[in-house]
């Protein structure tokens, strides 16, 4: 009797296909002979993790009955190359995992990343493993479109393909237990391609995603990037290779965590996402959360006392044929939240009031209404203020929640916040803060933008993308945060609301703004039954 030991790679490959070969004329001649018994061939091995071998000695065992129309199943060459993987993954060590903090330019979220990586590195350190290459996304390069992820995939392919086993991207207010995410990502062959979350899913065909799958909204499953999610290496070096043939198909960007499970899945020719219940959005303190390998931060954090009413100035865009339809919404709603606040029409109306900036109305656009507003608000026909928010006559907003949100960031830097869109990324275009949502500008900010002599190309341009162009223009960041809307919520997943305090919505359409107001994005205590309290969102 003899077995077979370890051999080098190449050799136990072709012992294996051997070893196949005998198991299936040995198969066929029990069968033809009609044996009731289906013996296992002696001398197969199976490597497990660490250096445990278990041998398999020549002794007849039952296995599969005859005329199942089967070939054993046990030990096949198929059976010992899947365990010899598993095995593999086992090994999977931190050094092979590339951590990209999808960071931002403005000095409050890059100290919330380098934070980040620092709790990382204490982690590694605690586990005794070599540290892994953590990355801060905003820092990769100069190109402004790399915040959308896709454009940078040459960059990770050239530069970890040899040595990196996944590319694991985090947000800065992701939470992470290092051991935990090595045991999950262990569970997969990394030599496969895998695209890994937390999935989302809209529950009906929205316009931030383009109405996709409107037969079936819920069909099409997308990452929840506060949780994290992972791409295999071999499957970043195809998606690589792809954008440095084909350029992007879409010149906008809107909502990147739908866009990219799009461009990865390709009409059916790529993975789709793979949901990983380890990867979570909960707090790091619930109870829930004891299994996750990810939990997440606050949005919106409290960085000091928040910015008082007094300095922020407050800019409506509105029209004649909207005061009597939109004006009292906000009037009703949030216009008591603000200290200094004007209307801006194309008519002058006493009773509301709003001022005419000489503008004429336009359809769509409104470039020159808002940077009318701009040029009045460096003036002294308004009180000085540290900050400058100008939002749409149908935008639902939260002051409260935004005065808080701005104690983390310095009125003496320029900043531009707000939900972050994109146009022309993958060639070299620019970023811009979508208009509806509501657009924050401290006064630096403005001085520079007006200073530059920028300007509308016509009254109807659209303000949200000139004024983009204008701060790319000027190396002035444009900095995202989630908690602003571009939308309604039934426009958004509501597992991707479910971890939110949202500070603004857009959009009456087919909606009771007020309704919508009361249920997220007022802290009143008679609204409070309405709107999702934080017990609820850690269940979703």
């Amino acid at each position: 009797d003899t077995f077979l030991s370890l051999f080098p790679n190449r050799k136990r490959v072709r012992e294996r296909e051997r070893e196949r070969e005998r198991e299936r004329v040995l198969y066929k001649e029990r069968k033809s002979a009609g044996s009731d018994l289906s013996v296992l061939e002696a001398g197969s091995s199976l490597r497990f993790s660490g250096s445990v071998v278990l041998w398999i000695w020549w002794v007849p065992a039952v296995l599969v009955a005859p005329g199942v129309g089967a070939e054993p199943r046990c030990c096949s060459a198929l059976w010992v190359r899947e365990a010899d993987e598993l095995s593999q993954e086992s090994e999977l060590r931190l050094r092979e995992v590339v951590f990209v903090i999808q960071s931002q330019r403005n000095s409050f979220h890059a100290r919330r990343a380098e934070r980040l990586r620092a709790e990382l590195l204490l982690q590694t350190a605690a586990l005794r493993e070599s540290p892994p290459t953590i990355l801060l996304l905003h820092t990769l390069t100069d190109n402004e479109g790399d915040w959308s992820i896709l454009p940078s995939l040459p960059y990770f392919s050239s530069h970890f393909r040899g040595n990196s086993s996944w590319i694991v991207f985090l947000e800065e207010e992701t939470s992470v237990k290092l051991d935990r995410l090595l045991s999950v990502l262990k569970k997969f062959v990394r030599r496969k391609e895998w695209f890994l979350g937390k999935s989302l899913h809209d529950d009906e065909s929205t316009i931030i995603h383009h109405y996709a799958f409107a037969e079936n909204p819920s069909a099409f499953k997308y990452p929840d990037f506060s949780a994290g999610w992972a791409l295999s290496i071999p499957l970043v070096i195809r998606l690589a290779n792809k954008v440095q043939e084909e350029p992007l198909k879409s010149d906008f960007t809107i909502d990147l965590k739908h866009e990219v499970a799009l461009y990865i899945w390709d009409e059916g020719k790529g993975p789709r996402l793979t949901a990983v219940p380890e990867l979570c959005t909960l707090p790091e303190n619930s109870p829930k959360a004891k299994d996750c390998a990810t939990t997440v931060g606050t949005h919106s954090p409290l960085c000091g006392e928040p910015v008082p009413q007094e300095d922020i100035f407050v800019a409506v865009k509105t029209c004649k044929k909207f005061h009597s339809e939109r004006v009292p919404v906000v009037k009703k709603t949030w216009e008591k939240q603000a200290s200094h606040l004007e209307y801006y029409s194309d008519h002058a109306d006493p009773s509301i009031p709003t001022i005419d900036l000489g503008v004429p109305n336009t359809d769509r656009g409104h470039c020159g209404k808002t940077f009318a507003i701009l040029s009045r608000y460096m003036s002294s026909a308004v009180p000085q203020t540290d900050w400058l928010l100008i939002v749409d006559d149908d935008t639902l907003i939260s002051l409260p929640r935004l005065q808080a949100l701005l104690s983390c960031y310095d009125s003496r830097e320029s900043v531009c916040l707000g939900e972050r869109y994109g146009y022309g990324l993958g060639q070299g275009g620019y970023s811009y803060i979508t208009g509806g949502g509501g657009m924050v500008f401290s006064r630096e900010a403005v001085r520079r933008l007006l200073a530059s002599g920028c300007k509308c190309y016509s009254n109807d341009a659209p303000d949200d993308m000139v004024v983009g162009m204008c701060l790319n223009a000027l190396q002035i960041p444009v900095t995202h945060s989630p908690l602003f809307h571009q939308a309604r919520p039934e426009d958004y997943a509501r597992d991707f609301l479910a971890h939110q305090t949202p500070i603004s919505f857009h959009k009456h359409w087919n909606i009771d703004p007020i309704a919508v107001f009361n249920k997220w994005l007022s802290d009143s205590a008679d609204s409070s039954s309405e709107r999702p309290n934080r017990n609820h969102r850690e269940e979703l």
